[in-house]
């Protein structure tokens, strides 16, 4: 296996091989630098073997580490993105011999089909990897909280994080880990249910104050105490995704549309809570107290404001709310082939149509 390094001579002439078709361009000859005709791996200068590791798969990077004591420091050292979803067996195992080599990781993408990851893996991720900065760790099944207080303490400069679909993690767990990763910008929680709570949005408004995605599809425990704490302590947020958060109601949007003025996405599938009230907010939002704001932004106001929103199954609305609201932001479309206001099952809107669409039928 890769992971264990054992790396035999045809395994290196065959990387050798794939990295000098790389360099020449697949034109068959060695690679000429310098006045110098490379024909051998041993051959290669750092800086042309960092220029052609960017350029291969991860998996021949990982191979050619393990060619030479130069060619392992070179690439661990300079390689910084990593994605190992491709393996199918043992990425487990994988990480923990990865890991403590390649220190200089900035984004690792541990996307899995099978849950292979556990917690020890994590922790080695979290001792080694200081400057990881993208991390993504969805459908992690077996990861429990010991995986995030160890990110915590490890990776304090993480910007973006998934662990969608972690079903083990705790609202405790989550409140600790932004107590250390403040810089948080996106954070992806689709459906762990346990994990997101009221308890922890509080700490990620208390905390990351510069988060501007957020997805908490189907985290049926949100509530409109979390989500307005959200809002008011996440000003930047751009896009956030409520679809399922079956609880909330008016207030949650209410508090978005008048604290979040660069909210540009908006998920409410079968928020059935959410009536006209939210939507008239919404529409409202963009010159509402902000005179100040939008007039600063003269130029720009087609580029600002809401550009997708799904309100499917949100069946209390009505269609003059939700035609004030696509008239206030053009962005939004309900014609053919861009719907980016997405309004399936609320058969009482069929009447609402984009600036574009009536312009189109008028036409």
């Amino acid at each position: 296996m890769i992971a264990e390094a054992k790396v035999g001579s045809e395994d290196l002439n065959l990387c050798f091989e794939k990295l000098m078709m790389v360099a020449a361009g697949n034109s068959g000859e060695g690679v000429k630098m310098e006045g110098m005709v490379i024909t051998e791996w041993k051959d290669i200068p750092m800086e042309l073997l960092l220029r052609i590791v960017s350029l291969v798969d991860d998996r021949t990077a990982i191979v050619a580490s393990g060619v030479c004591s130069g060619w392992r420091d070179a690439i661990c050292l300079g390689l910084t993105q990593l994605c190992l979803s491709w393996c199918r067996k043992n990425m487990n195992n994988l990480v923990l011999s990865l890991a403590p080599k390649f220190t200089k990781l900035q984004t690792l993408i541990l996307r899995q089909e099978n849950p292979q990851l556990e917690d020890n893996a994590v922790e080695t991720i979290a001792n080694f990897c200081h400057d990881l900065q993208d991390l993504d760790l969805s459908k992690s099944f077996k990861l429990s909280d010991r995986s995030l207080y160890a990110l915590a303490h490890g990776c304090p400069n993480l910007t973006k994080l998934n662990i969608s679909g972690c079903l083990s993690f705790s609202d405790e767990a989550v409140e600790y880990l932004t107590n250390f990763c403040r810089k948080l910008k996106i954070l992806n929680l689709c459906g762990c249910v346990k994990a997101a709570t009221d308890r922890a949005l509080q700490a990620i408004g208390r905390n990351c104050n510069m988060l501007q995605s957020l997805n908490l599809g189907w985290c049926e425990n949100v509530g409109d105490l979390g989500v307005m704490s959200l809002a008011y302590g996440c000003p930047d947020l751009r896009c956030l995704d409520l679809c399922g958060c079956v609880l909330i109601t008016d207030d949650s949007v209410i508090a978005l549309a008048n604290e979040c003025l660069h909210l540009r996405s908006l998920g409410l599938y079968y928020c059935r809570n959410i009536t006209d009230r939210a939507m008239y907010s919404l529409a409202h939002s963009r010159v509402k107290n902000k005179p100040s704001m939008w007039q600063s932004m003269k130029g720009r106001y087609d580029e600002e404001g809401l550009r997708s929103l799904n309100i499917s199954q949100c069946t209390a609305l009505t269609p003059s709310a939700v035609q004030a609201l696509c008239d206030t932001f053009p962005a939004l479309h309900t014609c053919s082939g861009r719907h980016s206001l997405v309004m399936s099952g609320c058969w009482n809107l069929t009447s609402v149509h984009c600036v574009c669409a009536v312009q189109a039928h008028c036409t």
